[in-house]
């Protein structure tokens, strides 16, 4: 066993004796019902990607959450979240983001495939004698990464050139699939399909195909495209704006896998005049009662709701009052019956309450992906039905 095994063994006992104030749930059932409905939406494969700490709802646990399902890949950004899954599940892992080529000799293949799109990262791959499964990714007009059209040919002769190398597949990703122009990912798409030609007419015999995520998975049409890569999608939160035609559609299938949930820890009686937290930006209109949670911004509540959010206590919801701090938030229990101890939910898995996701960030002008991701990986995880 490696140290790092041995310290995250020892750190996982000591976690399991210890109580928190804090803790995420993440649904089993939610995250498998939305792999099926895209399953079911786009006609495809679906690959997971459990990137960014599976958009902060814990790499392990998603991976554990999806071991038992059949799929052709789990997708990750870096090697270091691909040995973390590999400790829970024996799935293949697509490696999908940049690696310095000087690495891929030191590393360990234990069935992971890797993205590549460059001359450096082939010939590194290459030399390494192993035989290793990759994905050449085109650009499609994100002109993040990704080959253009010209040098693709070149790149899938030099993979052909190491007999250790399969080019298994082509992929790219959708620059605006979440946009109101079916046109920006129909040329897009159209991009996609003249690289794969070019990856045959060089070659290569390629057998699987990924251009769209989330969004993308119900609006591109490629004559190749077998995969789709799912992220946010397939832990309940819409990829696409309220606004957007197709919102609706998917609002009324997927099911948010992620509940926040937090503790009261102190109630305290204002008097009329008081006021609460930094710079005083809350004045107790009356005498009322406030309660302390033990959460704030680092944990990962969004400081824009200061004096703008709502958490729920028990059937109730109530406003945050005051500054959002550091490691607290001070909530309003006007008209409501609680004590200390009690549990709060800050962020609700329940799509039409006022504190879900979707809805906080609709309603404060947010960014969706970015109030998960920045849910602190401290808080502990717990995986629910």
């Amino acid at each position: 066993m490696s140290i790092r095994k041995k310290i995250d063994s020892l750190l996982s006992k000591l976690e399991k004796r210890y109580a928190t104030h804090n803790h995420i749930e993440v649904s089993r059932s939610a995250i498998l019902h939305n792999v099926e409905v895209f399953e079911r939406l786009s006609s495809k494969q679906v690959i997971p990607v459990l990137k960014g700490n599976a958009y902060s709802h814990g790499i392990t646990l998603v991976a554990k959450a999806l071991r038992n399902r059949k799929l052709p890949y789990i997708a990750v950004d870096g090697y270091f979240e691909a040995l973390r899954i590999r400790t829970v599940s024996k799935q293949p892992i697509l490696v999908m983001g940049a690696i310095l080529p000087e690495n891929f000799a030191r590393m360990k293949y234990d069935n992971f495939t890797f993205v590549v799109q460059d001359e450096a990262t082939i010939h590194a791959l290459g030399k390494t004698k192993k035989n290793i499964k990759v994905h050449l990714e085109c650009n499609t007009g994100m002109n993040r990464y990704g080959a253009k059209l010209t040098e693709v040919t070149q790149l899938t002769k030099l993979i052909l050139d190491y007999k250790n190398l399969e080019l298994e597949g082509v992929m790219s990703h959708l620059a605006d699939s979440d946009g109101n122009h079916s046109s920006t990912v129909d040329s897009a798409v159209g991009v996609f399909d003249t690289c794969v030609d070019a990856v045959r007419a060089a070659g290569a015999n390629p057998s699987i195909f990924h251009v769209a995520q989330s969004a993308g998975s119900l609006k591109a049409h490629s004559k190749y495209a077998n995969m789709v890569r799912i992220g946010i999608g397939m832990y309940g939160i819409n990829p696409f704006p309220k606004k957007h035609l197709l919102h609706q559609q998917l609002q009324k299938e997927l099911r948010p896998a992620l509940k926040l949930v937090s503790t009261i820890t102190k109630i305290i009686e204002l008097e009329k005049g008081d006021s609460v937290s930094y710079n005083y930006t809350f004045t107790a209109p009356k005498k009322m009662k406030i309660a302390v949670l033990p959460v704030g911004y680092y944990e990962g509540v969004n400081r824009s709701l200061s004096n703008k959010g709502t958490v729920k206590v028990a059937k109730s919801f109530t406003p945050i009052v005051g500054r959002v701090c550091m490691n607290h938030t001070m909530i309003s229990l006007d008209g409501i019956n609680a004590n200390v101890g009690d549990r709060v939910v800050i962020y609700s898995e329940n799509p039409k309450d006022v504190n879900a996701i979707d809805t906080i960030a609709s309603e404060h002008n947010l960014f969706n992906y970015n109030l998960l991701t920045n849910l602190n990986p401290d808080v502990r995880r717990i995986l629910v039905d």
